[in-house]
């Protein structure tokens, strides 16, 4: 039996595979960018081959690195498993970590003590640095993330912080803008609005959008807020129908609300698209699965979510960073 069967491998066992240094193994462990190619290439497969696993203790108090980005959520627990772009949130930001041999972990602040719970957290040093998602305008999570000096990013600009906290976004207004010009090409006189929280970007900047398309004809009574559930979806579209009853169409901020507006209009006996159209925000995978099919904006979640991890690996290596905002699509389907 070799000597690497008996015992843990180390990083000298990793050096003589590679055929380096065992300062050169520390230097591609630890992510340094003075390595060149073929010493990085042989480090990797000596490590692969060799079983070797970075004791991550010993990496901290050398780096003052934890190897761990926290995805802060601001909405309650529920919401994670409701909405679908959350899970994609999670998947593209732990799979572009683990990359570089990071660790992604979640957290729920979606009350006080939750807020308080990951402020604790922070303040103890458990993270290199944090993800929001979905934060809200005026959260007093955002004082505690500045008191603790930690790098953060946001998914989605934080209203009222943008020159503040660095983020990535899909350009909302103007997937918000081509929706509303669609349905009005379409012929439709009598357009309302389910918005998101206003409290958000999603929320407030689709709003603008289609309040810049219709102008004075986006009146009070046609625009109803949600927040983004598709119970609030299916409430909104029966409060719209209520007020404006020749409602020939509606623009609503994301698909999982469309989907509730659609079930809605099916109890109200309103046939999509025939008497009201109905346009989406995402285009996630509830746009296909509804009945009739979503016209939707999509949504560039996934690259939204890797712009987000590579801005924030950027501050944790000290790099000037700046607001990524990138294109939304117009999908035409059955409902509008």
């Amino acid at each position: 039996m070799s000597n690497l069967a008996r015992k843990r491998p180390t990083i000298h066992d990793v050096a003589d595979a590679a055929g380096v240094s065992r300062g050169t193994v520390s230097r591609v462990l630890n992510g340094k960018s003075n390595v060149s190619l073929s010493a990085e290439t042989a480090v990797r497969r000596a490590v692969a081959e060799t079983g070797y696993v970075v004791n991550r203790a010993a990496r901290s108090l050398v780096t003052s690195r934890t190897g761990s980005i926290v995805m802060v959520l601001s909405e309650p627990q529920e919401r994670l498993f409701e909405d679908p772009n959350f899970s994609v949130l999670m998947r593209v930001a732990t799979n572009q970590l683990a990359e570089r041999d990071m660790s992604l972990v979640l957290m729920i602040a979606g009350d006080d003590r939750g807020r308080d719970r990951v402020a604790r957290y922070l303040r103890g040093g458990h993270a290199d640095g944090a993800l929001l998602v979905s934060t809200h305008a005026g959260d007093p999570l955002l004082d505690e993330i500045e008191r603790s000096g930690i790098p953060a990013v946001a998914c989605g600009a934080v209203l009222g912080r943008e020159s503040v906290i660095p983020y990535a976004a899909a350009d909302d207004r103007g997937g918000a803008r081509a929706m509303t010009e669609y349905l009005v090409n379409q012929g439709r006189r009598k357009i309302g609005m389910i918005t998101g929280p206003l409290d958000t970007p999603g929320g407030a900047l689709r709003l603008e959008g289609f309040t810049g398309v219709l102008g004075r004809k986006a009146a009070k009574q046609l625009v109803v807020h949600g927040d983004y559930t598709q119970a609030a979806g299916e409430s909104a579209m029966r409060r719209l129908l209520q007020a404006v009853p020749d409602l020939d169409a509606v623009f609503v901020a994301s698909d999982l609300m469309a989907a509730g507006a659609l079930q809605a209009l099916h109890e109200a006996g309103r046939r999509v698209p025939d008497d009201v159209a109905v346009g989406g925000f995402d285009d996630s995978v509830i746009a296909t699965a509804t009945r009739p099919a979503l016209t939707t904006v999509r949504h560039p979640l996934d690259k939204v979510a890797e712009e987000t991890v590579r801005l924030l690996i950027d501050l944790l290596e000290e790099r000037e960073v700046e607001p990524v905002i990138l294109p939304t699509e117009l999908v035409v389907r059955d409902s509008a």
